[in-house]
Order: structure tokens, then C-alpha cells, then sequence
């Protein structure tokens, strides 16, 4: 980018993330949204701020909103249920830490840009610590919730602010009209979680077909493309996107990058995995990215469709029969895609029994018994890029036989 409105034009994200951060909890604490450390405290408080009646309603909607057939009305329900004043300190407690994590980092990327358009806004808690934060840029917040839109207009009111707007308005529908120097969407381009995504190949790789109809089918049944295409228009040309949605999983990864290159967007910076809790609860989400549109020049990152490196155990053989482990532990497990390379380099590996089947979907799902190295392992994979590798000794080999057989008949 050579305009002056950048995203590079400001320092590195981490500058100045001590303030953000600490401006971002004075914010909540304005909302009234608290910190909880374990279920059972902010459960207890829960219980205390909300009613049955509340609590029921709640757990309704979301059972509907859930249900095989749900759509937009009843995601729309749900969430104007969820903007009822005395609930949203409630049920958005449990994001504390999200909010903590996603938003300083987008606020460090705003850069100078000008106008900012916030999609997917919600109640518009992060929207309004980032009008706050910014009081000499333009702020405009949408969402496909009335309730939510009304909520979050009497609350910018309530805190003074005149630099930002809200309206409804559901993408899949309408395009937004205006210029903005700088969209942020979090977790509102790609909301269909239960969508497992774009199979691999194979059980044996993590590349996915280079497939047109594969990819607009993804596209159409998650509504992303229509989205992306009815945002593009009110981005101004040197305009830049700052994205954080669920998409850590890579077979919904590939796609969604896809999606935005396909559209002539390219990486601004490097993606940055971000983790958070759910009170307890460990979450992986993003990566967050910023990004720009396609313009001459090198040097720029390049999208990455491999798996992230992760924390799988390592596979030293001679270290693993050394091992005693505790009960009925086995020597070694790996849940992550790493369990894919120690499979292959298994030495002397021989086949016992293996089953391998295809979905109508396209998913398919391997599962293999054998011995390698003077143990017994059990090697699990599917293309939608789960691995499990299971090393015992061979005196136990009665309970991998178990947990074959369990598998395989769960698939029938």
C-alpha cells in the first residue's frame, strides 16, 4: 500500500498493548461484563443475576437455533433474546477473555484509517471501545439483529460517543453502500461452525483439490461468498480488512483463504493464531488477519495451507519402550497432525487389520492395527485432518484390538 490510510503506517501490534488492554478492561468493566477464572464461579453468578424464566428462554433458543434446518431467523432470535440489557453482562461475561485477546490486537491494526466499518457488531461492545479509542475516526456498526443494533445504539449514546453509528442489516441480503478506509469482521463472515469444511485429498495428506465446484459449494452453503461479495463494494481502494473467524480448523481454512484470494485480497501480515478461554474452556480461533487488495509488489506474505506446527509428542522409538507409564497410559499418543509423520517413519510396520471408509459427503476415515519396532500401534486419519497415533507393548495388545473394533463397528 503506497496510500497514506495504512495498516503499516502504525506500529507493531504489541505497541502500546499494555494500554489497550488496560483501557479494553476498564471498557467491559463500563458494560459490566466480569472475569471469571472457573465454571463454577461465574456459573454460581449466573444463577444469581438471571432467573429460571431467563435461563430457559435462553437454553430454548439455542437448542432451536441449533437444530437441523435452523437459519437466520432463528440465529436472529437467538441473538436479539441475548441483547436483553439485564442478560448481556451476563452471557458475554463467559467472553471476557476473547475480548481481551481479539480486540487490542485489532484496535493496534486500525492504523490511520479513517472510516471503519465494524460487520457483525453484535451489542456493539468492541465496536464501542474502538470508537472510544479512536475519537477523530468514523465508526459504523452492523448487524442482522434489530435488538442488538437498538442496544448498541443507546449505549454509545449513554457513553458520550458521536463518532460512531449502528445499523440492521443481514450481508446475506443487502450490499452495504458507502467507502470505508477499513472493515473488521469477527466471527460474522463464516458463522456455520457445525460446516466441517473442504476434505483433503486423501486420509494420507492435508492438500486439498484445487476444485472450483468443491469451493463455490462451500462458499454457497456457509454464505461466505455472498457476504464477501457484498462487502467488496463499499471498501475503498486502498482500503484494508482486519478478519478474525473460525477458522482454525484447516480444512476450513484452505477454503475461506481461498475465498479472499480468489477475490484479489492478499496478506498484509502474517497470520496470528489466537487462543483464548471460554471461562475454562481453551479455544483456538482465526488466525487473525489483515489484508489488502491486490496490488504490484513483492514481498508480501503468502498464504499457507499447511498444518500449524503443533505439539505433538516426538516419536524416539528406544525412549518409548524405556517408558513405564502410569496405569493404563499407553507409551505414546499424538492427537495432532504431527501423528501423520511419526506413522510413516514407523519402522517395520506391518498391517494387521485396517478398515478405510468413504462418505457420500466426501469424508473418509481410516483406521489401522498393527505392529512396528516390536509394538503394537494403532493409526487413525481422516481428510478432514484428525490423527491419532497410539503406540502399547505387545502384552496389552488386547485393548488397541478393543478400541479397533469399537471404531470400526461405530461406523457402520
Amino acid at each position: 500500500m503506497t496510500d497514506s490510510h495504512s495498516p503499516q503506517n502504525v506500529s507493531s501490534p504489541v505497541t502500546h498493548h499494555a494500554s489497550l488492554v488496560t483501557s479494553l478492561h476498564e471498557h467491559l468493566t463500563w458494560w459490566g461484563i466480569r472475569h471469571f477464572t472457573s465454571d463454577a464461579a461465574y456459573f454460581q453468578w449466573q444463577r444469581e443475576q438471571l432467573s429460571s424464566a431467563d435461563l430457559a428462554a435462553l437454553n430454548q433458543q439455542i437448542v432451536i437455533k441449533q437444530a437441523p434446518g435452523a437459519g437466520v431467523p432463528e440465529d436472529i432470535a437467538f441473538y436479539d433474546l441475548a441483547a436483553l440489557p439485564h442478560i448481556v453482562p451476563v452471557l458475554y461475561s463467559q467472553r471476557y477473555d476473547y475480548y481481551r485477546q481479539v480486540g487490542p490486537r485489532i484496535a493496534a491494526h486500525v492504523g490511520d484509517a479513517r472510516t471503519i466499518l465494524d460487520v457483525g457488531c453484535g451489542v456493539g461492545i468492541l465496536t464501542t471501545f474502538y470508537a472510544k479509542r479512536f475519537l477523530d475516526r468514523s465508526f459504523v456498526g452492523i448487524d442482522r439483529s434489530p435488538a442488538s443494533i437498538e442496544l448498541a445504539e443507546r449505549k454509545s449514546k449513554e457513553l458520550g460517543l458521536t463518532n460512531v453509528r449502528f445499523e440492521c442489516l443481514d450481508l446475506d441480503q443487502e450490499t452495504f453502500e458507502g467507502s470505508f478506509d477499513c472493515f473488521i469482521a469477527t466471527h460474522a463472515l463464516l458463522q456455520a461452525e457445525r460446516d466441517p469444511g473442504v476434505p483433503s485429498r486423501s486420509w494420507q495428506t492435508f492438500e486439498r483439490a484445487d476444485d472450483p465446484d468443491q469451493q463455490r459449494a462451500f462458499e454457497h452453503r456457509t454464505g461466505l461468498g455472498i457476504r464477501l461479495d457484498h462487502l467488496r463494494s463499499a471498501l475503498a481502494p486502498n482500503g484494508w480488512m482486519i478478519l478474525f473467524e473460525k477458522t482454525r480448523q484447516l480444512s476450513r481454512r484452505i477454503p475461506f483463504q481461498r475465498a479472499l484470494a480468489t477475490r484479489e485480497w492478499h496478506l498484509l501480515d502474517v497470520p496470528e493464531p489466537v487462543r483464548y478461554v471460554l471461562v475454562e474452556e481453551i479455544t483456538d480461533d482465526g488466525p487473525l488477519y489483515v489484508l489488502g487488495r491486490n496490488q504490484p509488489g513483492g514481498g508480501r506474505p503468502q498464504w499457507d495451507e499447511l498444518p500449524e506446527p503443533d505439539e505433538g509428542i516426538s516419536l524416539d522409538l528406544s525412549r518409548v519402550r524405556a517408558e513405564r507409564p502410569e496405569g493404563e497410559k499407553p507409551l505414546y499418543e499424538n492427537h495432532h497432525p504431527s501423528a501423520q509423520a511419526a506413522w510413516e517413519r514407523l519402522p517395520d510396520r506391518t498391517v494387521t487389520n485396517e478398515t478405510t471408509r468413504q462418505e457420500p459427503e466426501g469424508r473418509q476415515f481410516h483406521a489401522e492395527l498393527g505392529t512396528a519396532g516390536g509394538l503394537v500401534y494403532l493409526y487413525c486419519a481422516n481428510t478432514f485432518d484428525q490423527r491419532q497415533l497410539v503406540l502399547i507393548e505387545p502384552a496389552r495388545r488386547a485393548v488397541l484390538e478393543t478400541y479397533y473394533r469399537e471404531i470400526v463397528e461405530g461406523l457402520r
